[in-house]
């Protein structure tokens, strides 16, 4: 059977459950395993499509066209592998396979019931997701002691009991140091644990969050209170790079720990380029500041960086690659629209990215941002709206084109960016849910253009999450007054990548390249774009 590592958190929400899953999955696959990795979301979301990135982080697409949680991006980064539709699950999902089989007579006339039924489905996709792999990484998304992931708890606990030998548990739990008392404290740990207990499971390994790494006493603490040995009590502190976490992880000599409980041997022993690209990391002194222009920031009175993770890891890939010390600033767009003196700051920067987005709020200002790089030889790379916007921009400021905007922000506009036909219909009957262009697309680049300089090649395979696309009745136009369309959808010809002449760098696409960048495979555009801002 193929073993499964079930991860799980404990005292709150936002300590790294994710990363440590894809640290533990890089370990495994370092000492030669095929690992793959799972998220269980407990939300009724049948995706995550519909949800706000302020209040639940970025949207993650998959290749084959999945809205998901930004931890698949995580495992995509850090296994170095394509995760599809299949391993994701949701409350919402699951329930919805559930009542499909009842309806079909699957059930072949029995009471469906949430329990055993519910588990006994949470496990087939987890047994689904894992076939003609070594391990199954699963991630059960929440808090241990909420309501809403008991039931995937229970199909944790389930597998525990038919399958001893094949499956191990993770908990990840948070250590907080007092300001007023300077001491670290162990007992939301404690409790955590006991509350996992409660659902009959015992926790294998505890992957110790705190500020700083654990001292000797707190590992006692641990291990005579949570009835685990101590050197089960795995020390996560705080680290600049969340590629540090797997070199970390090995300090305490966890990839063996795991194959002993399971009674495997490592078939290799290798994380050669990954402690090679830590090294790199570490050395990167010159810096390369970078403007991310957004409007999914703000959360209250605080910054939620997640809404644009993938971008930012992106950024990172590629800065570290060629040994540069990336420097992101978080820079509201609706601030360019109350203060546009501000956008002479812009000029701090070494390059200015526009990402996706949604909705006509910081439109404005982003398109403000958009013409300063344009006049001001800035190096800017536009992302999904970046670059709806940034032809918007164009046919308005330098074609002349009246009224030109998207019918997204204005009905009435002159429909520079417009609605997909297939898309017409959906948002008639408000179908909003997993409807857009999603998954990957073909793209043929043409030669003698940047995007050609960045790939190196003709013919790429990028990805999609968007309703409106450009209108080619004004290409002709644009091309007249300097734009280049670099790369185009052969299948619909549909514009997927855009440039400007006579500048060192004005790049926008209509897909989202972040989501296939890897910190070992730097996506090309972007490494061509902190190139130019080197």
């Amino acid at each position: 059977m193929t073993k499964v590592i079930f991860v799980a958190g404990g005292v709150m929400s936002g300590i790294g459950k994710g990363v440590a899953t894809a640290s533990i999955g890089r370990i495994l696959k370092g000492k030669g395993f095929e690992v793959t990795a799972i998220k269980i979301d407990p939300y009724i979301n049948l995706d995550a499509g519909t949800m706000n990135p302020t209040e639940h982080g970025e949207v993650f697409v998959t290749e084959d066209g999945l809205e998901c949680d930004q931890d698949i991006g995580n495992y995509e980064r850090f296994l170095d592998e394509n995760i599809f539709d299949k391993n994701y699950m949701s409350t919402g999902r699951v329930y919805q396979a559930v009542i499909s089989k009842e309806r079909n007579l699957e059930y072949k006339g029995k009471c469906v019931e949430v329990v055993p039924h519910i588990p006994q489905e949470v496990i087939s996709r987890i047994k689904k997701a894992g076939e003609k792999k070594d391990f199954v990484l699963v991630e059960i998304g929440g808090t241990v002691g909420e309501y809403q992931n008991m039931l995937f708890l229970e199909a944790a606990r389930m597998m525990k009991m038919k399958h001893p030998k094949d499956i191990l548990f993770f908990m990840v739990g948070y250590l907080p140091i007092l300001k007023s008392i300077g001491e670290m404290k162990t007992k939301p740990t404690q409790y955590a644990v006991r509350t996992l207990n409660s659902a009959g499971i015992h926790p294998d390994f505890i992957l110790a969050r705190s500020s700083t790494t654990l001292d000797k006493i707190r590992k006692e603490k641990l291990s005579i209170f949570c009835n685990l040995d101590l050197e089960d009590i795995i020390s996560a502190p705080d680290i600049k790079s969340i590629y540090d976490v797997p070199v970390n992880f090995e300090k305490e000599n966890l990839g063996n720990k795991i194959l002993k409980k399971l009674n495997l041997k490592a078939k290799k022993n290798d994380l050669k380029d990954w402690k090679e690209m830590i090294k790199t990391i570490e050395k990167a002194k010159k810096e390369v500041k970078i403007a991310i222009v957004g409007k999914y920031f703000e959360s209250g009175s605080f910054s939620l960086k997640d809404s644009y993770i993938s971008v930012i890891e992106a950024v990172k890939h590629a800065a570290y690659s060629l040994k540069l010390k990336p420097v992101i600033e978080w820079v509201s767009a609706e601030s360019y629209e109350k203060n546009p003196q501000s956008l002479k700051k812009l000029k701090e920067y070494h390059g200015v990215i526009v990402p996706g987005g949604f909705g006509e709020r910081g439109v404005k200002g982003k398109i403000k941002v958009i013409k300063h790089c344009r006049e001001n030889k800035i190096p800017f790379l536009g992302l999904c709206l970046g670059m709806q916007l940034s032809v918007i921009e164009f046919a308005k400021n330098v074609c002349q084109i009246k009224g030109a905007d998207s019918t997204e922000f204005s009905k009435k506009c002159t429909p520079i960016i417009d609605l997909l036909p297939e898309q017409e219909e959906l948002l008639k009957n408000n179908n909003y849910g997993n409807t857009m262009r999603l998954g990957a697309y073909k793209c043929k680049i043409k030669p003698n253009t940047k995007a050609f300089s960045c790939y190196q090649k003709k013919d790429v395979l990028e990805r999609h999450r968007h309703r409106y696309e450009f209108n080619n009745k004004y290409k002709e136009i644009l091309e007249k007054n300097g734009m280049i369309f670099s790369g185009i959808n052969p299948e619909k010809k549909l514009a997927e990548i855009i440039e400007i002449k006579n500048h060192p760098f004005f790049v926008a696409v209509q897909f989202h390249p972040e989501f296939k960048s890897r910190p070992l495979k730097p996506h090309p555009l972007f490494k061509g774009f902190i190139k130019k801002c080197k």
